[in-house]
């Protein structure tokens, strides 16, 4: 009777970071330069009412979190705000998703490489380094070149700051700002005229101000996008996505409110002059200024202005792998020029992307002062939010049956409530800054006509067919695992594979783990998803001989052997073949980086071959004792002697 055979090929991507590294990924992006760069500017516009600005500031971005939260659980490998639009409302709505998202990401940078300029410019004049007759704002452009120029080659070699360096910086910023706090209210309570800054002219400049404030800084709650984009690899995401998003924002907005309460009540300005007016005089250095006064020694405000760098630094270069990977997944979708999407041959960085994602921070950081940078930022990502909050109405209509590990309550009252209050902060920045919202319109005016113009026929004609036929794989009680690396062990281990698999009325699951570098996300290490391809072919083949159903799965993943493991506990499988050729080049390792892990624990009975390239089978020796095990042995060693065509196979008992 012959049986039905499959070749059901899937990708899927290994799952390494557990709720603590993706809750810090959120904490690292919101508590960054923003909190250094905007604290003294925002509070020479609110006035006191700063810690309003912020709590507010909270409520709002957490109304825009239940969707993140929604759209991060179910898509966890789609990669944020820009294909969920793609996705739900399709169209120029997709497009201006990703379109704006570059530029926000662009001028987040900027803000960054500015605020790096201006803290090192200050360094320099405080290490009495001469100045050659520049002036603080030309060495604060030339610091923020350099500093740019710099993240522009990191990011096209690959580096980037991830994991654990990643965390440990972000604890290091947030042990800083808890010193900041603990000498500003031991400052406080050694005056009793404190609390009279925050009990009089609370509001200066009324409501305006407060939402003005708001607006300027909301760039400082954005981070917790980045929680979306690593959902791909977060374990368990459709539970710790939504949990990580709002742990992180609760962290930040708690730690906001802190150093700015600090921040009003501990400066002393000169006289004549209000706290609030003193801290926006002195802008983008004003914590800095606030520590110098502050910490013991006269050391607060050199820390204060080396943890400026250091978050600058680090935010500059989140922004810069995060624009150049918005840029390079449009040009894949033909939604930028091709060149946006190439990868170099030898890195493996989407090195276009990021040297023009570079050159236009650039641009914008030598055109705009960096409140209107500031300003630019928020309005892109305020309404690219509020394109967010639409999208999750839309697909809760178009898939009402999609799986949702976290789902918006209150449907549709809060987006419609995140909506209003986007859009009303962005209004209130027009009043800030135009230009800023003259180069936003400007922007998405160019974007739609660049759009209609050549972008939309481009991407209709590039768009891939759709699956014409698809086969169900049947369903069997046993299954055996062959993973493969190369041509050899796919012929190898898929014969043997199948052997087993067929003497137990099972089938295959041809497995390869495509090991994807450092300088590629998981969704990214997509483009290399054909290397593996002609492995699982020939797995086929080996089964097809043998009539046995096979099972194909490409997976992406950092480590093989977890890979492996996770492929074997998802689908319950009952054997891993596993291939050794003899040696390896594995230091302090038996059989190898692969092997040695899961034999070590296995997750289901498994079989270590080893198998000799190019070398044809003459010989089996088959060691037997009785039992099961023997009698199994002996009925694959026969099996394995009937299939090789190419010489007679001799097989050999041993009592």
């Amino acid at each position: 009777m012959d049986q039905n055979m499959a070749n059901d090929e899937k990708v899927t991507l290994s799952r390494d970071l557990n709720l603590f590294t993706i809750t810090m990924i959120g904490v690292g992006g919101m508590i960054g330069a923003g909190i250094f760069v905007l604290t003294g500017t925002a509070a020479g516009v609110a006035g006191p009412a700063l810690i309003l600005a912020f709590l507010l500031n909270g409520i709002v971005t957490s109304l825009t979190a239940f969707s993140y939260a929604e759209l991060g659980s179910a898509f966890p490998e789609a990669g944020g705000g820009y294909l969920w639009v793609k996705e739900g409302l399709g169209g120029a709505n997709g497009f201006l998703a990703g379109w704006m998202s570059w530029f926000a990401h662009v001028a987040a940078g900027s803000l960054y490489g500015l605020g790096f300029g201006r803290f090192a410019s200050e360094v320099w004049h405080i290490a009495g380094l001469p100045e050659f007759g520049l002036s603080t704002h030309q060495w604060t452009l030339i610091f923020m070149t350099l500093i740019i120029v710099t993240f522009t080659y990191i990011n096209y070699r690959g580096a980037s700051e991830t994991g654990t360096v990643g965390n440990i910086v972000t604890l290091t910023k947030i042990a800083i700002l808890g010193l900041f706090v603990i000498f500003s209210v031991m400052a406080m309570s050694r005056t009793d005229a404190w609390h009279a800054r925050f009990t009089t002219d609370f509001m200066p400049n009324g409501i305006v101000g407060v939402f003005m404030a708001m607006g300027l800084t909301f760039i400082a709650f954005e981070g917790y996008e980045i929680i979306a984009q690593s959902g791909e690899e977060a374990i368990d995401p459709k539970r710790n996505v939504p949990r990580a998003i709002f742990l992180s924002i609760g962290i930040a907005v708690i730690i906001y409110i802190l150093v700015s309460i600090s921040a009003i009540g501990a400066v002393t300005p000169p006289p004549g002059m209000k706290a609030y007016e003193y801290l926006g005089q002195k802008k983008e250095i004003a914590v800095v200024e606030v520590a110098q006064q502050v910490f013991p020694f006269g050391v607060g405000g050199i820390i204060l202005l080396l943890s400026g760098l250091v978050s600058t630094m680090s935010a500059l270069n989140a922004t810069t792998y995060s624009s150049s990977r918005v840029s390079f997944a449009m040009g894949r979708d033909h939604n930028l020029p091709e060149i946006f999407s190439r990868i170099h041959p030898k890195r493996l960085t989407p090195y276009w992307a990021v040297i023009l994602s570079g050159t236009f921070m650039l641009l914008m950081s030598w055109s705009l002062p960096i409140e209107d940078v500031a300003a630019a930022a928020s309005i892109m990502f305020l309404i690219l939010f509020l394109q967010v909050n639409v999208t999750v109405m839309a697909l809760r209509n178009k898939m009402p049956d999609l799986k949702r590990g976290f789902r918006v309550p209150v449907m549709p009252a809060i987006p419609l409530a995140a909506i209003l209050l986007n859009s009303l902060l962005a209004f209130h920045l027009l009043e800030f800054s135009p230009i800023a919202w003259f180069t936003a319109i400007g922007w998405i005016i160019i974007g739609l006509l660049l759009y209609y113009a050549h972008f939309s026929r481009v991407e209709a004609l590039e768009k891939p067919k759709e699956i014409l036929h698809e086969e169900v794989l049947v369903s069997r009680d046993y299954s055996v695992v062959v993973p493969v690396a190369n041509m050899e062990q796919a012929r190898i281990l898929g014969r043997i594979g199948a052997l087993i698999a067929r003497d137990n009325g099972g089938e295959v699951l041809a497995l390869h783990v495509i090991k994807v570098p450092p300088q590629l996300t998981l969704g990214e290490g997509r483009v290399m998803l054909k290397r593996g391809r002609p492995y699982l072919e020939r797995v086929i083949e080996e089964a097809k001989r043998l009539d046995v159903p096979v099972h194909t799965v490409l997976r992406l993943g950092r480590n093989a052997a977890e890979a492996v493991r996770k492929t074997v506990n998802e689908n319950a499988a009952d054997l891993i073949v596993l291939g050794w050729p003899g040696h390896t080049r594995s230091p302090g390792r038996l059989f190898g980086s692969v092997a040695d892990p899961i034999m070590d624990d296995p997750p289901a009975d498994a079989a270590l071959v080893r198998y000799r390239a190019f070398r044809p089978l003459k010989s089996i020796l088959v060691p037997v004792a009785g039992g099961p095990n023997s009698r199994r042995a002996l009925r694959l060693a026969v099996g394995m002697a009937r299939q090789c065509e190419d010489c007679p196979v001799r097989v050999t008992l041993l009592n």
